[in-house]
């Protein structure tokens, strides 16, 4: 782990004549009550209320961080979104800056949803780049959450950082401003690192939902088929891509590409990120062997104990769907998403085999 010496990881906020940006009193007094307490470096981590940003904080106590949080409550983060002056103090005295902020994809996309998982992650990217960007002492290595459902419904190849097809439609539009927001700009003091994450395997929405279809017998493959067209998967933002009316793709036979990683290998990815400089850019974190949702659903029910699983074809699947208030792109898109940056960097990941990762998980 990069840890800066104890004078610089505690260093005082300087004075607002040596910023580009004037510090408020509010913004001075948040940073001195974040101080450092131990010598320790400071990481900042936004987002650190769901699934995996519990795991990420835990793991940065454990690696010898002092942590931070901001959140929405504050009663349990640091400082909230709603004052940008503390953010900006807090930003300024940490080394590295962890933004894992957005709404849950777990909903149906209507169009208040649709906007709130967009201004989750755009406009609070964009307020941690303002903050980052005023700051005397920026942070030396800011990691920022994305997601690899940018890349197209992939069958017939996998999808790298360097020759990978981006997509089209709302949830790659989402990825795209994301992306483009925590990229703008010259930070120069600051590395920066977009976390490209296929779906994480832990204890979130998406291995309990499928694994509780497999415990009541319906563990089956998702089929693509015929369903009425919708318009919640077009485009969103100034660029929308993509048809307006989605119709579905191509028939794949439960045969789909899950791109998956354990949650594990997404905390020794970070840390692995972290001591080494030269990463930077988008990063995939997705296990290199890519199952598929046969496959996949095989697994769960192994791991689960149960024998039958009822196969799933489009029509069932969209009427459990509007049941759960979830949306059919989880296991129906074809995610095939290879971390070759990470690999080529010397990373190895602990967690290949989803048999053996969905027991573990699960039992």
């Amino acid at each position: 782990m990069n840890t800066k010496p104890d004078d610089q990881s505690s260093a005082s906020v300087c004075p607002s004549g040596s910023r580009t940006t004037p510090v408020s009193a509010t913004a001075r007094a948040r940073a001195t009550a974040a101080a450092p307490q131990s010598g320790s470096p400071i990481a900042v981590i936004a987002g650190a209320s769901g699934f995996i940003g519990g795991e990420v904080l835990a793991a940065l106590r454990s690696w010898g961080y002092e942590t931070r949080t901001i959140g929405r409550s504050p009663a349990r983060s640091t400082v909230t979104w709603d004052d940008p002056d503390g953010i900006t103090g807090l930003v300024d005295r940490c080394d590295l800056l962890i933004n894992l902020a957005g709404r849950s994809v777990g909903c149906r996309y209507n169009d208040a949803n649709r906007q709130e998982i967009w201004d989750s992650r755009v406009q609070t990217t964009r307020t941690l780049h303002a903050a980052v960007a005023a700051a005397s002492a920026p942070p030396r290595l800011w990691i920022n959450s994305s997601t690899a459902t940018i890349y197209r419904h992939a069958m017939d190849r996998p999808q790298t950082e360097d020759d990978g097809d981006i997509g089209e439609g709302f949830s790659v539009d989402i990825a795209k401003a994301w992306e483009k927001e925590f990229f703008a700009g010259s930070l120069p003091a600051t590395r920066r690192v977009a976390l490209r994450m296929a779906i994480v395997l832990g204890d979130g929405a998406a291995l309990n939902m499928l694994a509780t279809a497999a415990r009541f017998g319906a563990g089956g493959a998702q089929h693509e088929g015929r369903w009425f067209p919708h318009r919640r998967y077009r485009g969103i933002g100034p660029e929308a891509s993509g048809p307006t009316v989605w119709r579905g793709h191509p028939p794949t036979h439960g045969r789909q590409r899950f791109s998956w990683v354990h949650i594990e290998d997404v905390l020794r990815a970070i840390r692995f990120i972290d001591d080494h400089e030269e990463l930077s850019g988008p990063i995939n974190i997705s296990n290199p062997q890519v199952s598929d949702n046969r496959s996949l659903m095989t697994a769960l029910r192994k791991a689960v104990r149960m024998p039958v699983g009822v196969p799933a074809p489009r029509w069932l699947l969209e009427t459990g769907m509007i049941v759960l208030r979830q949306e059919s792109e989880l296991v129906l898109k074809s995610r095939w998403v290879l971390p070759a940056r990470l690999e080529d960097a010397g990373f190895d990941f602990k967690w290949t085999d989803v048999e053996a990762a969905a027991k573990h998980l699960l039992r």
